[in-house]
């Protein structure tokens, strides 16, 4: 039988119910015969919050479409393109440790759209938080390279970036991608849309 997990939420929504006094922990000395009854009311006051954490683990998913998921596996670039997909992507790069990855280049996207009068202290920050030899989010570019952004990013132009950029995007596109391709989160999230659909 499947075990439920409760938020503390869910638990707090419980403790103020009336009914739900098995729920509060209070301990009733009761006939033998009133068991049944205390775990039937029990019981009846769980259901509304065991439906209502289905419908909140599965609303994220509401415009998520078996078919969008499917095409993720199309190419990283399609899976970059999807808003649903980058953020399934980076849970995916989190657990592998390397989020710093797709963080870096959804920032080069976000740069290459700034306006040029605030190039100069976006450029700072992704160098600060990316590039430079000690950055918390360092990423794995070759020294060479990391140089050449250095430079770039003191004078910056929309293009100051896109080296980097693409090094990384090759990084993921070999190494992460595919292993996301085959991971549990990854199928799992394609069987229950596949499943939901055909229902």
């Amino acid at each position: 039988m499947p075990g439920f997990f409760f938020s503390h939420d869910n638990m707090t929504e419980l403790n103020g119910k009336e009914d739900c006094k098995l729920a509060k922990g209070k301990v009733h000395k009761k006939k033998q015969k009133a068991f049944g009854a205390d775990l039937k009311s029990y019981l009846k006051c769980m259901v509304p919050h065991i439906e209502s954490g289905i419908k909140t683990s599965s609303s994220r998913n509401v415009m998520l479409s078996a078919e969008e998921v499917i095409q993720w596996s199309q190419s990283l670039e399609k899976l970059l393109a999807s808003q649903s997909g980058q953020g399934v992507f980076r849970e995916f790069l989190k657990s592998e440790f390397s989020e710093e990855n797709i963080e870096f280049w959804l920032a080069c996207e976000d740069y290459k759209k700034t306006k040029s009068d605030h190039l100069h202290g976006k450029a700072e920050r992704i160098y600060e938080e990316f590039v430079q030899s000690d950055a918390v989010k360092q990423i794995n570019i070759d020294y060479q390279m990391r140089e050449a952004t250095a430079k770039k990013a003191q004078d910056p132009t929309h293009t100051s970036f896109d080296e980097a950029q693409k090094t990384v995007y090759i990084l993921m596109e070999r190494d992460s991608y595919p292993r996301f391709l085959k991971s549990k989160s990854y199928l799992n999230l394609l069987n229950q849309l596949q499943t939901n659909t055909s229902k």
